[in-house]
């Protein structure tokens, strides 16, 4: 059972209704756009912006929202553990394994998507995608055998399965195995992850050391496309690492947004946490306008305009949704985005898994053969039966964590 919490008591375990909305209607999202890119005739505002054009559209949103969902959560998740009485030590390994298991699933999906020599594998690409699937679903899912020997032999397992893949994989003439491409979407939300937590955990207490974060990320972002980064290989290879700094921002944002609404070290009225609220995207958005002479919106190039930007906007919508759902309690509609709330890796996987299917038996997605409006309804039809397909492995308990 959902339950709510006054804006006004200490950040608690409690699920809050307006972040689990928002976590579903962007996975619902997720899943729109990422089949719109196959659709002609279309609106190039529905469909991700090129690297080089200075703009975003509304698929460019959906990423960021991402992750500022991870940061509004993470204060929840921390003090969670704290309440159960686990040390620092224990909160950091967690955090670490939290990050590190992203990271893998999204190592293994880029691998798969691309930079691969299919006629070296000893199996099609597809197969060896579906069986990723299955070993994370055996790592990472939550099991009731009343034996734990059996739990653990799952985890077991999978760990097995995917070292087998990794090393039945082989490169194209650029790589002569795995390689990281980029990070994939799990991966960079799992870095994002870590670099948010363990600065949440220097000072879980306070938001303006976050918000000094959000600036030091940002200076980084913009060492990083100086001249300063060219003039020793050391400092090359670290701010070669810009885009974590970038998507570490939107995350410390999010963060910074549930501290804002949720923590009662904050003292002030709901009036006064929604002036705060607003004055923080502004903030954002005024940061966008005048970083962009400078760093052209780009979601490719994870620029500062494109971060604070996509920032300002999801403070803005959480606002909403907050005062909506959990203020004026008009909440029986989001029980249609409840399975990616409570399910949201199984949620994201799944359309993986059906393109996994199509590259193993030669079909193609009947989808991509429509065009314009019929096409736009398909893919939202679509991305309905997948919730439906995640509310009935709900039912049975078939999730994912870690």
């Amino acid at each position: 059972m959902i339950t709510t919490q006054s804006s006004d008591s200490p950040i608690k375990s409690a699920r809050i209704l307006s972040i689990d909305a928002f976590r579903g209607i962007t996975f619902f999202l997720m899943v729109i756009v990422n089949e719109l890119h196959g659709i002609s005739g279309i609106s190039a505002w529905l469909k991700h912006m090129p690297a080089e054009v200075d703009a975003m559209s509304f698929p460019d949103v959906v990423f960021p929202a991402f992750l500022f969902i991870v940061g509004m959560s993470i204060p929840f998740g921390i003090k969670t553990r704290i309440s159960r009485g686990e040390t620092s030590r224990q909160i950091i390994q967690h955090i670490f394994a939290r990050a590190l298991a992203l990271i893998t699933m999204g190592l293994f999906m880029v691998n798969a998507e691309s930079g691969f020599d299919e006629s070296k594998m000893l199996i099609p690409i597809a197969t060896w995608s579906m069986l990723s699937y299955l070993a994370f679903m055996m790592i990472w899912g939550v099991y009731r055998f009343d034996n734990p020997v059996w739990n653990r032999t799952g985890k077991l397992a999978g760990m097995l399965l995917l070292l087998i893949l990794a090393a039945c994989y082989r490169g194209d003439q650029n790589n002569s195995w795995m390689s990281v491409q980029w990070w994939g979407i799990l991966g960079l939300i799992g870095w994002a992850y870590l670099l948010s937590s363990l600065i949440f955990l220097l000072n879980p207490t306070r938001i303006f050391p976050l918000l000094i974060a959000i600036l030091i990320c940002t200076v980084y972002y913009a060492l990083s496309h100086s001249t300063f980064s060219t003039l020793h290989l050391g400092f090359r290879f670290l701010l070669s690492q810009d885009a974590h700094a970038a998507h570490t921002t939107i995350v410390l944002s999010g963060l910074v947004c549930s501290m804002i609404f949720f923590d009662g070290a904050i003292s002030t009225t709901i009036q006064g946490r929604f002036i705060k609220a607003v004055s923080f995207a502004c903030s954002l958005a005024l940061s966008a306008a005048l970083l962009r002479p400078y760093f052209a919106i780009s979601k490719i190039y994870a620029t500062p305009s494109w971060c604070f930007y996509s920032a300002a906007i999801c403070v803005g919508f959480f606002s909403v949704l907050y005062y909506l759902i959990d203020l004026k309690k008009l909440h029986s509609w989001i029980s249609l985005f409840e399975p990616a709330a409570v399910n949201p890796l199984v949620c994201y996987l799944i359309p993986f898994i059906v393109e996994a299917i199509y590259g193993m038996t030669g079909w193609h997605s009947p989808l991509h053969q429509l065009t314009g409006a019929i096409g736009i309804l398909a893919c939202v039809l679509y991305a309905a039966f997948i919730f439906t397909l995640v509310a009935v492995l709900n039912r049975f308990n078939f999730k994912m964590r870690f």
